[in-house]
């Protein structure tokens, strides 16, 4: 059984980038000598900004999914591709989707092939402090994120922001990416300021969620939320509640749209549409009139 986010992510992190990165790639330096992934909520002497971990993180994180995502993917007959390059659905190489599905498992990908986007906003979540006892690396959790002064994952504005940003940009670029899907998937809650506006992308159709896979990001079963009211945010519990979402992204067919036009004009094209044989020929002749 596939495991989601938790404590043992974490160490097996650290333990594998003790392999090539230093102390002080990894963990802030106290005045005494500790090495902390965080400064701890009561910690008041010098601080250091630690950046290079980061993008070790950062690799870690969507490798890690792309894991999680490889038998769904596989029992499908897709692939799972980190870095996909899409021009014409405004992925570059310098920006390229951290993972997504394909049925080709090329990193040069046409819209037509790409089924599912991923934008991956993990980071370490707990506080942890690297000690040395017998002469042997020892990690030690000291809590969650609520006993540090970090800001991890979902709960950071700017790492919203930057996937909202991504996905509109997608969505923009071409007619060609309105079917597919895309979600930022996080290992935290989101703060509460996000709620309505996650739920408002996802009613408009720019991203289908915001999901965290970290069960219980909270130590001492402190309450955090489960889902926002319009399932914008939705936080796993099992890899089979995971897979079973995703299976209802793959199970129908969905096409974003959007526009600014006069309730006339509206109404002409609703009155065009109407006179469509299906359901389906009415909104592929509706997407078709407010595409201009």
């Amino acid at each position: 059984m596939k495991k989601l986010w938790d404590k043992d992510q974490e160490r097996t992190f650290f333990t594998e980038a003790r392999e090539f990165a230093s102390f002080e790639q990894l963990f802030y330096v106290s005045d005494d000598d500790r090495y902390y992934a965080y400064w701890p909520k009561n910690y008041k002497e010098s601080k250091t900004t630690l950046q290079a971990r980061n993008a070790l993180i950062g690799r870690f994180t969507e490798k890690w999914s792309a894991n999680l995502l490889q038998d769904f993917a596989k029992d499908k007959g897709h692939h799972v591709v980190q870095g996909a390059i899409c021009d014409e659905i405004g992925l570059p190489k310098r920006s390229s989707a951290d993972l997504a599905i394909c049925r080709v498992p090329n990193i040069i990908q046409s819209a037509d092939n790409i089924l599912l986007i991923f934008e991956i906003k993990m980071s370490v979540v707990w506080n942890w402090e690297l000690k040395l006892v017998n002469d042997k690396e020892e990690l030690i959790c000291l809590g969650d994120y609520r006993t540090h002064q970090g800001t991890p994952g979902l709960l950071r504005s700017d790492s919203m922001l930057k996937a909202i940003g991504k996905s509109i940009n997608i969505r923009v670029s071409s007619a060609k990416a309105s079917k597919i899907p895309i979600i930022v998937l996080g290992n935290t809650p989101i703060t509460d300021t996000y709620y309505e506006k996650v739920d408002h992308l996802k009613t408009s159709g720019i991203i289908q969620g915001f999901w965290s896979i970290n069960s219980v990001p909270l130590d001492n079963d402190r309450e955090n939320i489960k889902n926002t009211k319009g399932l914008g945010f939705y936080r796993f519990d099992t890899y089979e509640e995971f897979a079973n979402k995703l299976e209802g992204l793959f199970g129908e067919e969905r096409e974003f749209f959007s526009g600014m036009r006069t309730k006339d004009e509206l109404g002409r094209m609703i009155e065009v549409a109407d006179q469509a044989d299906t359901y389906k020929k009415k909104a592929e002749k509706f997407l078709a009139l407010i595409r201009g």
